[in-house]
């Protein structure tokens, strides 16, 4: 049986989803990424303090993990990166956001070298 939390996260990730989409047609590209990426980092942040003060964490799975995850995954790792520093772990977060950017681009380039031999 599917759990509750797997459904609220469905549904969250395909509003953020569309919301994302949305906002690039109407920002235009490269914009459109840049104010999502923006606008989902600061309503990350907004949203996990305000649901643990308020005791709200049963929303967590639907609002950010699911419509914000939805919406940007850059929201989770600036989300991500500050726990770590949050918790004093200065070294690991510089390692995370260099290797989450650098591994991350340098994987999208392996990708698309990969699917050009394959696919050509």
């Amino acid at each position: 049986m599917i759990s509750s939390s797997i459904i609220w996260i469905a549904l969250g990730g395909a509003f953020g989803a569309i919301t994302r989409y949305a906002v690039s047609l109407i920002v235009g590209y490269p914009y459109g990424t840049l104010t999502v990426n923006i606008v989902g980092s600061f309503l990350m942040g907004l949203l996990f303090i305000y649901l643990n003060q308020k005791g709200l964490d049963r929303w967590q799975p639907f609002l950010l993990i699911g419509l914000l995850g939805g919406f940007t995954t850059f929201s989770a790792f600036s989300l991500d990166t500050f726990k770590l520093y949050e918790d004093g772990r200065l070294m690991m977060a510089g390692i995370y956001v260099f290797a989450s950017v650098f591994l991350s681009l340098i994987a999208l380039i392996i990708g698309m070298v990969v699917a050009r031999e394959v696919f050509a």
